[in-house]
């Protein structure tokens, strides 16, 4: 019997189980979203210094990410890496401490909010340098393959970073050498204040896979489920295969560069259009419209994360700041001949007490 067209338009309705999938996801989209928020605030207080890059508006990616890799996985991120941080499974104080530069910090203050790392939960950086976590994460993956495990490692960057060296270079070694790595590139179309199409000859930029014969593939960055189900096979393909993959995710920034970048070099329009394709806001409507949750519900998540990250102030403003004798502490991993801990205006040179006397 033929089904008839009305028939095949019904919508279908999501199980319980993608319903509360859905919620979950939202909570930790909402989280990324207050506690970058909070933290742009707190910059603007003076109480975070240094460069600080946010991931608003990059939500769904961060969190349909982390979702495709498991916790014996490997992380490297750029300088964006709060998110990541957060879903990844750190401590939210710890990581608000790590920005304020306290010793309760990821790095006990020393690394602030472009170099986060924690080897509990396997993220390996946050990289200030850009690319500077390509030949790292291809280096960890060449580590497992020789050891003949079955982690992977999945390496996050921006779209920028396919215009320099590392990038060419890892991806090159990494077909070559049948490595376990994804490579993300998350595509806000503007690295820094430049465009895409004005930076790159081939703006779509999953398609340099194919010089190294990689396979790779473009997605939605703004709907969660789309960017989960892409990472999750392409993780999947190097669990299983041990072959690199290339990922891009389209996913435009509601701010500037970073908190200091007043973006007026954004023309209005982009700037509109990004604003209605907030992946927050479009999934907080969409739980509604499907009648997965109601918006007292939503409220009552919001209220929730804003406790959280409300914690997580407080634990960072009361966390100490790191000793000035503690400076060095980290410099190596290992005692170095010649190790120099002279701090800032201390003689180079032991001073000689009996010297003019």
């Amino acid at each position: 019997m033929a089904t008839t067209s009305r028939a095949r338009k019904r919508p279908q309705r999501r199980s319980t189980k993608d319903g509360k999938q859905l919620l979950t996801y939202y909570r930790q989209m909402l989280l990324v979203r207050r506690f970058e928020e909070r933290t742009a605030r707190a910059y603007t207080e003076a109480k975070i210094g240094g460069y600080c890059h946010l991931n608003l508006g990059e939500e769904a990616t961060v969190v349909g990410l982390m979702e495709a890799i498991t916790e014996r996985d490997y992380l490297f991120t750029n300088y964006r890496d709060h998110g990541y941080a957060l879903i990844r499974g750190m401590d939210p104080g710890r990581v608000m401490a790590e920005l304020y530069g306290r010793s309760d910090g990821v790095a006990r203050g020393w690394g602030g909010s472009m170099h986060l790392f924690d080897t509990e939960v396997r993220l390996l950086g946050g990289y200030g340098i850009v690319g500077g976590q390509l030949p790292l994460a291809a280096g960890a993956a060449m580590a497992i393959s020789y050891r003949g495990g079955d982690e992977v490692v999945m390496c996050q960057m921006g779209d920028g970073t396919t215009n320099i060296g590392a990038f060419h270079e890892t991806l090159n070694i990494a077909a070559l050498w049948d490595l376990p790595v994804v490579f993300v590139v998350v595509n806000n179309q503007l690295g820094m204040g430049t465009t895409v199409e004005m930076a790159s000859a081939e703006p779509e930029l999953y398609k340099r896979a194919s010089a190294y014969r990689m396979e790779s593939a473009r997605v939605d960055g703004n709907d969660v489920i789309a960017v989960r189900d892409a990472a999750a096979a392409a993780v999947e393909r190097a669990r299983t295969e041990h072959k690199p993959f290339l990922l891009e995710t389209m996913s435009g920034r509601l701010r500037g560069h970073s908190v200091v970048d007043p973006a007026t070099y954004r023309d209005p329009e982009e700037v509109q259009a990004v604003q209605e394709q907030d992946p927050v806001a479009t999934l907080h409507n969409h739980l509604i419209s499907e009648g997965i949750a109601d918006a007292d519900q939503l409220s009552a998540i919001d209220a929730e994360v804003g406790e959280v990250v409300a914690a997580a102030v407080e634990f960072a403003e009361n966390s100490p700041h790191p000793e000035v004798e503690s400076l060095f502490d980290y410099t190596y991993a290992t005692p170095v001949p010649n190790d120099s801990r002279r701090l800032p205006a201390d003689p180079l040179f032991p001073l000689d007490p009996t010297a003019g006397a």
